[in-house]
């Protein structure tokens, strides 16, 4: 068989394995490769990895991996690889240096470069560094062409051929001159976006809900701006929004929204506000937690200009029938294998180092 077919299996056996970890439920099945020595082990890196950032409440992990374990079937892997043209001639060694705001961000980075065929040498971010090294451990487990394959480092980076990176607007300015004589993809904040139009559906509006609140809307797929028509009626986004509520009841959104409040409150900002949710007028694409940005528009032509100009700040816009690319209402998490962060093709980067 032929090395890569073993790749794509090797990542299918994972999703299976994932698979067992719903929100719906968690259950062990029968005939998954290994379960008898993965399964508890990894329900406790779960809970490690919950006490470890509060963030990642169990609801968020599940999520996380439901939404992978999807992504990583046969057809898909093997479709998303049909596009690319991906045979490695000399194997390298790739650098991925991970974020850490939603859990296991930088798995699609560590896919690409396994899958490739290349080794990889992984630096994670210290509020996700419990759930990659298991799945790692599996995978060597499931593929012995990935042993020796997978480093992780806490250590400066070293002996890399080429480097994968995302930070902040800041950490990318480190990055861009630390990493300036490797082949690289430099990854910055971006933030999503929704266009109203104001006859949206109620269902639509909650569906938006879970593009706003996943994650408690740190990850750059979370809508954190959205575009109204002058005289837009703020009650159907609130009522469509209740349906999160409970957000209120985690601790650290609670601290969060009191903070932001009353910040805003102090500095006499115009804001609406439901209990869980403010919204406040403002240009800025990147809002506070508990907070969602907003801004009017004249004219959807206008408006698509301005989108476009800014397209290096924005990850996904969520829109019904507005714009070419638009995300579906509800589903800015659940991007497919070929929904690359940023528009860059790394696979396409990953065959040329």
């Amino acid at each position: 068989m032929d090395s890569i077919q073993n790749r794509i299996a090797a990542f299918a056996k994972l999703g299976a394995f994932l698979s067992q970890f719903s929100e719906e439920k968690v259950v062990k099945k029968e005939n998954i490769a290994h379960n008898e020595l993965f399964f508890d082990g990894f329900k406790h890196q779960l809970k490690i990895a919950q006490e470890n950032n509060s963030w990642f409440t169990t609801e968020n992990l599940l999520f996380s991996l439901e939404s992978w374990s999807k992504a990583l079937t046969k057809s898909n892997l093997e479709k998303w690889i049909s596009d690319n043209n991906i045979k490695i001639e000399t194997p390298k060694t790739v650098a991925i240096v991970m974020a850490g705001n939603i859990p296991l961000v930088g798995f699609h980075d560590f896919l690409s470069v396994l899958i490739s065929g290349h080794s990889v040498l992984v630096k994670q971010s210290s509020g996700d560094k419990h759930l990659l090294p298991f799945l790692a451990k599996y995978l060597e487990y499931v593929e012995e062409e990935f042993k020796g394959k997978i480093t992780f480092t806490e250590e400066k980076l070293e002996n890399f051929d080429a480097v994968i990176a995302t930070g902040s607007d800041n950490t990318a300015r480190y990055f861009e001159y630390y990493f300036k004589n490797k082949p690289n993809i430099i990854r910055k904040s971006r933030n999503s976006v929704a266009v109203l139009k104001g006859n949206e559906t109620e269902e639509d509006l909650q569906k938006l809900a879970d593009d706003v609140f996943t994650y408690f809307g740190l990850g750059c797929r979370s809508v954190s701006k959205i575009y109204v028509p002058k005289e837009y009626d703020f009650n159907n986004f609130f009522n469509g929004m209740y349906v999160k509520k409970d957000m209120i009841n985690n601790a650290k959104y609670a601290n969060n929204y009191d903070y932001n409040k009353a910040v805003y409150l102090m500095s006499e900002f115009d804001l609406l506000e439901n209990g869980f949710l403010m919204i406040k007028e403002d240009e800025s694409y990147s809002s506070p937690i508990a907070t969602v940005f907003y801004e009017y528009y004249d004219n959807e032509i206008d408006l698509k200009i301005k989108l476009h100009e800014d397209r290096d700040k924005i990850q996904c816009i969520v829109a019904k029938d507005f714009i070419e690319n638009e995300v579906a209402f509800g589903e800015t998490q659940n991007p497919a294998l070929w929904d690359y962060a940023d528009g860059v093709n790394t696979l396409e980067f990953l065959s040329k180092i």
